[in-house]
């Protein structure tokens, strides 16, 4: 491995705040920590700050309590250099202790570069200075990060988002792909993909988190379209057309228009792109079929399709998606 030049002792704070979840707190850890004895040099001086130098962790997660020799005053001095890592907290909807939204700001106005975890995304937002700029978190909070903080660019179906002063990251694990991708920013690929091996991960996942967005399902309302959405459901693999569709709901075109983006937010059509998506992504971890089969089965016609609207609307192919999420259980 090349011999290392980059400046050692940089302080990377993480900073715990009440009901923060334990493995997004010890991840930072684990990726610098473990990249300092992939580097055989202590580039990254770590260090755990924590309001009152004491913190209970979430209750969901099996609480306990830790202390640290750091509070929020081991985020002062933090400069040029330094990074400050947010992570989640069970009560990331509460506005945070208005101390630690000024310490963090300190510390960007001096040059650290902040990053968050999950929704630690929140708090990061709380402070302003995502506004105007694309941020992502947790792809179930994203409407929620959007709502509250409306100058926010928030964007769901991606890993994480480096503006290089400011970085946020999607749900748990994908703060291992940041903190990997900071390492790579600092210490290069060859040292990042060392670190990587050591803690058996891939140094760069495939796709964004759009492959992890559960589609909601449209309310059970039994007047409304639940028997035209079954039965679109029960005839995916058919060229459905806005016709056929209207025909089937003894309605209009443009009623059913009105009626699906009333009652589901969308258009037929996308409506059913969707749902098709949904079935051939079913069929990629339950199964062994070749994707022809399962373009055929989906109603795509053809791998090519397929692959076309499955890539765009999960960020990977069905190839990459099926090795990532196959389920060993195929008929």
């Amino acid at each position: 491995m090349p011999a290392m030049t980059a400046k050692t002792d940089v302080p990377v704070a993480v900073l715990a705040l009440d009901g923060v979840v334990p493995f997004e707190l010890s991840l930072p850890g684990q990726v610098f920590g473990t990249a300092n004895q992939a580097a055989g040099t202590p580039y990254y001086d770590l260090r755990v700050c924590a309001p009152g130098r004491s913190v209970t962790t979430s209750p969901e997660h099996g609480a306990f309590r830790i202390r640290t020799p750091y509070g929020l005053d081991g985020l002062d001095g933090l400069g040029e250099g330094a990074t400050v890592v947010v992570p989640a907290t069970a009560h990331f909807l509460a506005a945070p202790d208005p101390a630690v939204v000024e310490a963090l700001r300190r510390a960007a106005a001096r040059g650290a570069r902040l990053a968050s975890v999950c929704v630690g995304a929140f708090t990061l937002a709380a402070t302003g200075l995502l506004d105007g700029r694309r941020a992502t978190t947790h792809w179930q909070y994203a409407g929620e990060l959007a709502r509250r903080h409306p100058r926010v660019d928030v964007d769901p179906a991606v890993l994480f988002v480096d503006h290089g002063d400011l970085i946020t990251s999607a749900g748990v694990a994908a703060g291992l792909d940041l903190c990997l991708h900071l390492v790579r920013r600092d210490l290069g690929a060859d040292l990042a993909a060392a670190t990587a091996r050591r803690i058996v991960m891939p140094l760069q996942r495939d796709g964004g988190q759009a492959q992890y967005i559960e589609r909601p399902q449209p309310p059970a309302d039994p007047g409304a379209l639940q028997p035209v959405l079954r039965w679109m459901e029960s005839h995916l693999h058919e060229p459905l057309t806005l016709t056929a569709i209207a025909t089937h709901a003894r309605t209009s075109v443009r009623t059913l228009n009105r009626h699906f983006r009333a009652q589901t937010g969308t258009t037929p059509l996308q409506w059913l792109l969707h749902a098709r998506i949904d079935r051939a992504r079913q069929l990629l971890e339950t199964t062994d079929l070749p994707v022809t089969l399962v373009a055929d089965r989906t109603g795509f016609g053809s791998p090519t399709t397929l692959r076309h609207h499955f890539t765009r609307h999960t960020g990977t192919s069905p190839h990459a998606y099926r090795k990532a999420f196959r389920s060993g259980t195929g008929t």
